[in-house]
């Protein structure tokens, strides 16, 4: 095991310590990114893209839902899922229904950048974000999203 300057191993004791606190009533919270698998997009191009989608559903998130935004974050830095559909219209509908769940959300449109064939410039839906939110909030949302690997 190598050794840790002293800050380096108080974040990673903190973070044991955080996590004996999970009983077996706790109730995990993550933030997803749901991203078009129709677009192929460059590993860069979908960083950014779900990037996005954490940094937006986040930002609506400490609005709508602030103390368990607060939870999630806790003394780490929280789950994040990315997944993916496979068109427009799994996005599409993942939005409404987490939008109708009143779960925070974003869906994240591409513009003004060229990367042919998918990106010509014009506004294209890329991604959606939720969360956070407690996996059981959105379990019926993301089953028909596959976990990126």
């Amino acid at each position: 095991m190598a050794a840790f300057d002293p800050d380096i191993q108080a974040m990673l004791d903190e973070r044991a310590r955080t996590m004996a606190a999970f009983t077996a009533d706790h109730r995990p919270l993550a933030l997803y990114a749901l991203y078009r698998a129709d677009l192929q997009m460059p590993t860069g191009k979908l960083a950014a893209q779900c990037g996005h989608a954490f940094d937006l559903a986040h930002d609506r998130a400490k609005l709508e839902r602030p103390e368990i935004t607060a939870q999630y974050r806790g003394s780490g830095n929280g789950t994040k899922l990315v997944m993916y559909g496979k068109n427009v219209g799994q996005l599409i509908r993942a939005y409404r229904e987490a939008k109708a769940a009143g779960l925070p959300c974003e869906l994240i449109i591409d513009r003004g950048h060229i990367l042919l064939p998918h990106f010509t410039g014009k506004p294209i839906i890329t991604a959606v974000g939720i969360g956070p939110a407690y996996k059981d909030e959105v379990a019926n949302i993301t089953k028909r999203f596959t976990l990126a690997r």
